[in-house]
């Protein structure tokens, strides 16, 4: 595997990690916290720094149905994004979010754990 595929995959554990930990604070509080902004954004700029890397990285073309998958879960997560900061620009961080963006949020980042695994998937087996 080529150090910037690897670099990728090490990366998009970053964001997994950062996106985990941002959806059990959005889901337990409900808010725009300090903790949730933190966290949201910095899983945004690993998921774009892995995504970038794995396009740079890979020899198969960017354009398949992992990378449709991938692409749109990245962009659903962008979208959450900035959904979450403009609550917190124009209601503040102490209004509870609507039970639209809460659901907003659960869709966003279910399809971006179906990408992750799927990506997994791919690595694995290939490697067979």
């Amino acid at each position: 595997m080529n150090p910037t595929l690897i670099a990728g995959t090490i990366i998009v554990n970053f964001a997994l990690i950062s996106y985990t930990i941002f959806i059990i604070n959005e889901q337990k509080h409900k808010k725009a916290t300090n903790k949730t902004l933190i966290f949201l954004t910095m899983g945004i700029i690993f998921d774009i720094t892995a995504t970038i890397c794995m396009i740079i990285g890979s020899p198969n073309s960017p354009f398949s149905i992992h990378g449709f998958v991938g692409y749109s879960s990245l962009t659903g997560m962008l979208i959450d994004t900035v959904l979450i900061w403009k609550h917190k620009k124009t209601k503040g961080a102490d209004v509870i979010f609507s039970n639209k963006l809460n659901l907003y949020t659960k869709i966003a980042y279910s399809w971006w754990i179906v990408a992750f695994i799927t990506g997994a998937v791919i690595v694995i087996t290939n490697r067979s």
